[in-house]
């Protein structure tokens, strides 16, 4: 779960608040166990519903495809929260750190730039991305189980896996298009 830390250590998030983390789930009973772990993150959907419903146009989607969030028109009606079928929006409203209401020196520093009153989300790390690097989670990873990628290039690493190997979306029936594959076991 690295890509968790990556995430929160990268972005500067609030207790509480995971842009990123892993959900992971036991079947069974013993001895027939078996442990699933699901990375969890913003879809980043090609139909966004948080986009649709936002009055203020504060989530919007990029033309490159990143849904983003400009948190100096977010007025915390928190409707992209209520839209997201993926639970993958926060809302930032508590102002303390991880060990009180006094915030340490450290946490004074990456929690700048992060409004109260506002909805967040995952940004695949786009800081990183002008800078031409990876995502924090996807650079993180030991197992090389992330991949980032242009979708719309296909001859770019993640096209070509999406082609050639069983994939899924997570709620495919919604229509939202999400542009997080899984690979299918």
């Amino acid at each position: 779960m690295a890509c968790t830390i990556a995430c929160k250590v990268e972005n500067g998030t609030r207790p509480g608040i995971f842009w990123n983390m892993v959900k992971d789930q036991e079947f069974g009973s013993y001895p027939n166990v078996k442990r699933v772990f699901l990375p969890v993150q913003c879809y980043h959907c090609a139909e966004p519903p948080c986009v649709k419903v936002c009055p203020t146009e504060a989530s919007y989607q990029r033309a490159d495809g990143i849904v983003a969030i400009d948190y100096e028109k977010c007025i915390g009606c928190r409707y992209c929260m209520e839209a997201c079928p993926y639970g993958a929006r926060y809302f930032n409203e508590h102002p303390e750190g991880y060990f009180g209401k006094e915030l340490t020196l450290s946490e004074q520093i990456v929690y700048e730039g992060h409004c109260l009153g506002v909805a967040e989300k995952c940004t695949f790390c786009l800081h990183r991305i002008q800078q031409g690097k990876l995502p924090a989670c996807v650079q993180t990873c030991i197992g090389q189980a992330r991949i980032f990628g242009d979708l719309e290039d296909p001859g770019s690493e993640i096209s070509l896996i999406i082609k050639s190997k069983p994939v899924r979306q997570l709620k495919k029936e919604l229509k939202t298009n999400p542009s997080i594959y899984y690979l299918s076991p």
